[in-house]
């Protein structure tokens, strides 16, 4: 029988927003299996929506560059988050996500691309050596169109173009630049607070919508619904998904009363011409990474030779 630990349960709860006492009892009913638990916690309707669970932790900055009809996003990552306030770190950043905009979002192409005498690797290797913590370029992400712009957003930025987060967007129209720089901001901003999974409900997983599918299913087969009727409510719960996940069909942050899509739609005006959101691209910090917990106080003790 699985180990249920303290730390497994905080994670659940954090994850779901679930009590403490029905995340014990899901992970105990699932035999410690973290996504299980989530959709056990579904099912008896504990928790209002599957959460990606874990907690993001790795430090470092992402960063993101954009000009005209082209934009690039990177992350690099640190061991702290001090190295992110460090100049020569911001400068690295920038410099790298200079080097994508050039040669590509391929990362070994990136690390392999020459500044002045130097591989962007050596770079690295160098910074490392200078700042004393270990980095790594961890991803890279480029959109283009033929017209149009590429927007970006940075969240959390502690200098230009490099933050906690970063968000691109790519708007394919023959419009006006300026306008559609100012609307391609603004959904980029939208991307970030919204973390929307596709552009469309065509560009879900279809492992995702199954397993959407499935837990509205036995959720109401457990409160004794008929399949008939479970087919339709399962049917009219994933439109409402869709409109949490979808970018087009999500609520815009800046006009709530309107959907991503009728936004957009409405801006062709002002634009003066057909628009398109060709593509998207959100990095968070750390998003994935497990990182180690540690005892601050026991290191500090440990370091002056104490108990």
């Amino acid at each position: 029988m699985a180990t249920i630990t303290a730390a497994m349960v905080k994670d659940l709860r954090e994850s779901t927003g679930a009590g403490m006492m029905d995340c014990k009892a899901a992970l105990t009913e699932t035999a410690g299996d973290m996504e299980a638990a989530q959709d056990w916690l579904r099912k008896k309707g504990l928790s209002k929506a599957a959460k990606k669970s874990g907690r993001v932790a790795a430090e470092g900055l992402i960063g993101a560059l954009t000009k005209g009809n082209k934009g690039v996003v990177v992350e690099v990552n640190s061991e702290t988050d001090f190295v992110a306030r460090n100049g020569q770190f911001q400068g690295l950043v920038k410099m790298i996500a200079q080097v994508a905009f050039d040669v590509g979002a391929d990362v070994e192409k990136i690390k392999a691309a020459k500044v002045g005498d130097v591989t962007v690797e050596a770079a690295i290797n160098d910074a490392i050596a200078t700042i004393g913590e270990n980095m790594s370029l961890r991803r890279a992400a480029a959109l283009e169109v033929s017209q149009g712009v590429v927007s970006s957003y940075v969240h959390g930025a502690v200098v230009e173009g490099a933050g906690k987060m970063g968000v691109i967007v790519a708007l394919e129209s023959p419009g006006k630049a300026d306008e559609l720089a100012t609307l391609g901001r603004q959904i980029a901003m939208h991307i970030a607070a919204t973390n929307p999974l596709a552009l469309d409900p065509t560009g879900l997983d279809p492992a995702v919508v199954k397993r959407e599918k499935d837990v509205l299913a036995d959720k109401y087969r457990q409160q004794g619904k008929p399949e008939n009727v479970i087919e339709k409510i399962v049917e009219s719960g994933l439109k409402t998904y869709y409109k949490e996940v979808c970018l087009l069909e999500q609520a815009f942050i800046h006009d709530t009363g309107k959907s991503v899509a009728q936004a957009v739609k409405e801006a062709e005006g002002k634009v003066g011409g057909a628009i398109k959101i060709a593509g998207f691209v959100r990095y968070a910090l750390g998003e994935g990474i497990e990182k180690q917990e540690s005892d601050f106080a026991a290191e500090v003790a440990a370091a002056s030779g104490k108990k």
